[in-house]
């Protein structure tokens, strides 16, 4: 095999330019989602420390910031196929930097936060850079490559300052440039979608999105298994451990209902707001994940006759709703599926309006109560399909 054919030598190459390239995850880009494990968790318990307005507020600013960065640098090797041995040490530097992000969150509002901002500032610096060798390689012969590195060598300039300014100036300026990186995206004319070669590998972002769902998710089963062995399994009587069961049941079906009616599913269309649309559903879904993985954590802080933990209850309602609207979205985005047929908006609304129809209840009820609610409008997005979906089956089957 000649050098250059070998992945660890091979430079690399848009996909658009290769006359074959598959949609699989490198292991590298695995490694790299693996610290995403630690951050949220350490961003679910963030919240578990701050149910407030202000700490919810502060913990959805930091999960789409971070998720920001995770895509991003997701977008750079779905358009580049990059195996290179410099590739992979560059990689690694921003493992590093995603390491002191996750360190800086517990202590964010303090002294945490020039940690954070000059971490994130390296990380943003390092994909401008992979953007810019694609260019000074000449691999990448349009100005797209150009464009995008000079967006990020800016921006991490600004985000680098926000870690010496006061607060509350550095937050705003700092969520200023996080916006600003949609707007550079977005912008009619000018934004970088408007280029045709913006067009990452479709398959390869969906199984991206597959993956850091499951790792969202898994931070539930973190919340519940880590509150109760805290607690003491010996400690707690049945009723708290078949909430607990129920819990971990709940986040089965979140990923359940992910998988058999939108993982891995590829857009219709390449039409710009068809990406757009399905980029940002896949940023709300995930963030309404943690919410409910949050608030998961109360199924072992009261028995069957106490109440449910009405903050916890609250995030876990809101939670549920936005994944429904969410999954809902990214629905329409997608290719269709047979599944879409038994999976309608009015299914995905019955769960929507019954999970924020518990939020008053949840006070005046036991949590048994409140379970049944809630699980109800969780467990009904996949049992009434699957149902549903037999018998039609089977009745077209036998007719035909």
């Amino acid at each position: 095999m000649a050098l250059e054919n070998h992945p660890m030598w091979r430079l690399p190459k848009h996909h658009l330019d290769l006359k074959s390239s598959h949609d699989h995850v490198h292991w590298v880009e695995l490694f790299y989602d693996l610290i995403h494990v630690v951050i949220i968790f350490l961003l679910g318990n963030f919240l578990s420390d701050h149910l407030h307005l202000s700490g919810f507020l502060t913990f959805a600013g930091l999960f789409i910031t971070v998720w920001f960065a995770w895509a991003d640098s997701s977008v750079f090797n779905s358009l580049y196929v990059s195996t290179d041995v410099k590739h992979r040490l560059i990689m690694a530097c921003q493992i590093v930097t995603a390491m002191v992000m996750a360190t800086s969150i517990p202590h964010v509002l303090d002294k945490g936060w020039t940690y954070f901002a000059l971490a994130y500032a390296a990380n943003r610096l390092i994909t401008a850079y992979l953007f810019h060798r694609t260019n000074q390689l000449g691999i990448e012969s349009t100005k797209l490559a150009r464009s995008v590195s000079r967006n990020y060598f800016a921006l991490a300039i600004i985000f680098a300052t926000t870690a010496f300014m006061p607060a509350p100036y550095s937050y705003w300026v700092f969520g200023t440039a996080i916006a600003a990186i949609q707007v550079l995206y977005m912008a009619p004319k000018i934004g970088v979608l408007e280029n045709k070669r913006f067009l990452p590998r479709l398959g390869h972002m969906s199984e991206r999105f597959a993956l850091l769902l499951l790792i969202v998710l898994g931070e539930g089963f973190f919340k519940l298994v880590i509150t109760l062995s805290e607690k003491g399994i010996y400690k707690v009587d049945p009723s708290v451990l078949a909430n607990f069961m129920f819990g971990g049941i709940a986040v089965f079906v979140q990923c359940w209902i992910y998988f058999d009616f939108v993982g891995n599913g590829k857009p219709k269309n390449q039409h710009k707001w068809t990406l757009v649309s399905w980029w940002l559903a896949h940023l709300f879904l995930m963030l309404c994940a943690v919410m409910v993985g949050v608030a998961l954590a109360g199924e072992v802080k009261a028995g069957f006759w106490q109440p449910y933990p009405l903050k916890y209850g609250v995030i876990g309602c809101v939670g549920l709703a936005g994944y429904l609207l969410s999954l809902l979205w990214i629905q329409l985005m997608i290719e269709h599926r047979v599944a879409h047929r038994f999976a309608t908006a009015k299914v995905r609304m019955f769960g929507v309006i019954l999970a924020l129809v518990t939020i008053p209840i949840l006070p005046h009820v036991p949590s048994l109560i409140g379970n049944i609610l809630w699980g109800t409008a969780l467990i009904s997005q996949i049992a009434y399909p699957v149902t549903r979906a037999y018998f039609t089956l089977s009745n077209e089957e036998a007719n035909s």
